[in-house]
């Protein structure tokens, strides 16, 4: 898919990985929908966005009229990147709070898996009716999971089941959207530098980090934005999810 002029959604453009996406996608010469719960982060930036849109994913009708405004503002959506999310860590047992809320599990997986699935099907309902492009394609939706799907650690069981779905749910879509010429990917991030990092203790960040074989670092969020751009561009890439980690497999601190 060709970017320049092309239309985009980023749903949690306002910090972390979604800011990091929007803003390359700006640069790659796109049109830019920003959308994210708290838009105050990113006021200021009118002029660069074409538009900028205060939207819940968990809410049906809200991110509904959200993608219907992105549409009135930027034309036809060819991509979709959704990089909202939450961490949400948390003991089932904890000695001092007891058993884990069953409402805090399950606004963990309202916000990162309903949430997601939300986004995609607006942006395939938008999409099928698109004019195809090169070899049909008529858009790509790219998703965050995480590599906690497979190595999440305790206190991740919310998390590492949001984000296990995310990926679960890349390839029998990608097979579903085929017949529209609509492709589904998904990222799955490691250690990055986001706002999420802030609710993971010092000593535990640190030993994931130590654990990097390379580069022996936490992951940027431009690092995150080049993925998505390669995906956009290469129509080949469809159905997976693709791990952004440098190697690193998640071991628990007393491991």
């Amino acid at each position: 898919m060709e970017l320049k002029d092309t239309s985009a959604i980023v749903t949690g453009a306002g910090s972390g990985l979604g800011l990091a996406t929007a803003r390359r996608l700006l640069a790659e010469g796109c049109k830019v929908a920003a959308l994210d719960r708290n838009v105050s982060v990113l006021r200021g930036g009118e002029e660069e966005y074409s538009a900028i849109i205060e939207a819940d994913v968990t809410s049906e009708q809200g991110l509904a009229e959200a993608f219907a405004q992105a549409v009135d503002t930027c034309g036809e959506i060819r991509m979709v990147v959704h990089c909202a999310g939450v961490l949400g860590n948390g003991a089932v047992l904890s000695p001092s709070r007891g058993t884990l809320p069953l409402k805090r599990f399950a606004d963990v997986i309202a916000i990162n898996l309903t949430g997601t699935f939300n986004s995609i099907r607006l942006a395939a309902e938008h999409m099928q009716g698109l004019s195809p492009l090169e070899d049909g394609e008529r858009g790509v939706i790219i998703t965050t999971a995480s590599i906690a799907a497979w190595e999440g650690l305790s206190g991740q069981a919310a998390y590492a089941a949001s984000k296990g779905g995310v990926a679960a749910m890349t390839l029998p879509l990608a097979r579903e959207l085929a017949i529209h010429g609509i492709r589904v990917m998904s990222i799955a991030p490691g250690m990055f530098q986001t706002g999420l990092l802030s609710n993971i203790p010092d000593q535990t960040l640190q030993h994931l980090i130590d654990d990097v074989p390379f580069p022996k670092r936490a992951g940027k969020g431009e690092e995150f934005a080049e993925l998505a751009i390669a995906i956009a561009r290469n129509r080949m890439l469809n159905g997976e999810t693709i791990r952004l980690d440098g190697a690193l497999r998640m071991r628990n601190p007393n491991s």
